[in-house]
């Protein structure tokens, strides 16, 4: 019987690991969602593929990919082992502290604008959470990549998920410098745009994103061009005030230089508010006791 468990326990992990790596197409990748090392990653997928008697994976130096029955195992066991977290989590959940990892795929924007205000306050109220966040500019599958929740504006939620709403609407915000100023004429319309350096940003996916406007019912959608595309929103920020452009983010990022001088606001009448923010996860998923708590410190911060 011992032996039986043993077996059962070490099958357990090794379907952790395999869907781990199904998953993220990598080892290391694998490694660091289940807090171990790449060689026992190794190690247990030649253990586990020796035990089955077939191949699992197509490995080179510069890629993961499954084999056909890696593919079909997968496909089985991806429902199997979410009806087991669940019903771990569940569990967990009759606990009358929250407690537990909480995975969360979120935007830089999101990052920045709704968790870390509260970090430091839900840490001290719930100690026995551990957050896992990962920025992603990517809308990915947060289910076949292990997580929890997301959290995008309204528009970007996948029809199939409940959302949660986390703020009311958010705003963006077009800016430069006083020094650019100074040197060029204010565009009065969007269209102005394309006399002007603008500081564009880049998605994770490469595609370059459009600068979006609105002024009674008209839309304007502005493909920019100038001297700098960067992915990071806060770069552009800083390249604005540094004078090399106009940039176009949330203006939760610009409101302090703006307070401060540093920056200008520009088509002001034409960045209409755009929908909120919003916490997302499949509706068949059950919500653990810590990510209940999360939604309600985001809020009750905002």
């Amino acid at each position: 019987m011992r032996d039986v468990h043993q077996s059962i326990g070490g099958d357990l992990f090794a379907l952790n690991v395999f869907l781990a790596i199904a998953n993220h197409r990598s080892f290391r990748a694998a490694a660091l969602e289940l807090g171990v090392t790449p060689s026992a990653i190794s190690h247990s997928v030649k253990s586990f593929e020796h035990r089955l008697g077939v191949r699992l994976f197509n490995r080179t130096t510069r890629s993961v990919s499954l084999t056909e029955a890696g593919e079909r195992l997968a496909a089985k066991l991806r429902p199997a082992m979410s009806s087991i977290t669940e019903a771990l989590r569940e569990t967990n959940d009759l606990r009358s502290v929250p407690t537990g990892t909480v995975r969360i795929n979120a935007s830089d924007v999101a990052i920045r604008m709704l968790l870390l205000p509260i970090l430091a306050r839900f840490r001290r109220n719930y100690p026995q959470v551990h957050l896992d966040i990962v920025t992603d500019g990517r809308l990915g599958d947060i289910v076949a990549e292990g997580f929890d929740a997301g959290i995008r504006l309204a528009e970007a939620v996948p029809q199939d998920m409940i959302a949660v709403r986390l703020t009311e609407t958010t705003r963006f915000a077009a800016v430069a410098s006083p020094a650019y100023l100074a040197t060029r004429d204010r565009p009065a319309v969007p269209q102005d745009l394309y006399q002007h350096d603008c500081i564009r940003f880049r998605f994770e996916s490469g595609a370059i994103y459009r600068w979006e406007f609105e002024r009674n019912g008209v839309a304007e959608i502005i493909n920019v061009n100038g001297p700098l595309t960067l992915t990071d929103q806060t770069l552009m920020v800083e390249a604005a005030i540094a004078g090399l452009g106009i940039a176009f983010v949330p203006d939760f990022l610009v409101i302090d230089a703006i307070q401060m001088g540093r920056l200008e606001r520009l088509l002001d009448s034409w960045c209409p508010p755009f929908p909120g923010v919003c916490l997302y996860y499949p509706g068949r998923r059950h919500v653990s006791s810590g990510l209940r708590a999360l939604i309600e410190t985001i809020k009750g911060e905002r």
